[in-house]
């Protein structure tokens, strides 16, 4: 368990071609319709990629044509990812999570569950332990303002590099607190942070050493207090699909409660 800190074949000749007037003629209309909803099945979301790659030719071409005769407002989102609810008696704890993701032991963390495609998507629950130090309360870390500050502290001692010409770049996004149904106060705590490194840091000359963003991501963590810890579920996705997965993260978020713990 981590603890909180601060918390080719030959050719063949071509078979002669049918008369002309025996080749069905295909109405424009159709042809028009089937080539501009062709981009749109190409830009469907990553979720939703798997599901049309074992559409078969005929459901396919189904497909575009319904997506061509079907009004615009017919034309939803995609569902919402089914979630599996995770629940630690024993620590006092539980959230749900997407439930395609796998579970990774030897993390570091109390529990940790990444996505099994997009591996710098993961999960994770780290809390602090009583003997080091006892929370009453959130109020303990400040305004979740004063929270924030100490959340993005700590994932850029974490995030530490010891190699030359490293940079990061880090900001809070948001800072939040709410009442959830169990009565208890919880903040919310949004942070982006970009990796930047030189592709030949050991270059003697500034013009050979070209730096280059290595990542781009959202961290989104949520804290509480319960059993005299410090609880912290840590969610972690890069920025460039966090506006597809946005709002099963934040599903997740609001799940997470800290549950008294039977001595």
């Amino acid at each position: 368990m981590a603890t909180l800190l601060f918390l080719s074949s030959p050719q063949h000749l071509p078979s002669p071609l049918p008369p002309q007037n025996s080749i069905p003629q295909i109405p424009t209309s159709l042809v028009f319709s089937s080539k501009s909803h062709l981009h749109q099945v190409s830009a469907v979301p990553r979720r939703s990629a798997l599901s049309l790659i074992l559409l078969s030719p005929i459901a396919t071409t189904s497909l575009l044509w319904e997506s061509a005769t079907a009004p615009q407002s017919a034309m939803a989102a995609p569902a919402d990812v089914p979630l599996r609810e995770y629940i630690d008696t024993f620590d006092g704890y539980s959230f749900n999570y997407p439930q395609n993701w796998i579970q990774v032991r030897g993390a570091g963390a109390d529990i940790f569950f990444r996505d099994p495609y997009v591996l710098d998507e993961n999960l994770s629950v780290e809390f602090s332990s009583p003997s080091s130090s006892r929370y009453k309360s959130l109020e303990d870390l400040g305004s979740p303002e004063e929270a924030g500050a100490k959340v993005l502290k700590q994932y850029l001692t974490e995030f530490m590099s010891t190699r030359l010409g490293v940079r990061r770049e880090s900001n809070v996004l948001s800072t939040s607190s709410r009442v959830a149904d169990d009565g208890k106060m919880y903040y919310q705590v949004e942070v982006n942070i970009k990796s930047y490194a030189s592709n030949n840091e050991l270059a003697v000359m500034p013009q050979d050493r070209v730096v280059r963003k290595e990542w781009d991501r959202r961290y989104l963590s949520v804290l509480g207090v319960e059993n005299n810890r410090l609880y912290e579920l840590r969610l972690q996705t890069p920025e460039s699909v966090f506006m597809e997965e946005e709002n099963d993260l934040r599903r997740v978020m609001a799940s997470f409660r800290v549950n008294k713990v039977s001595v």
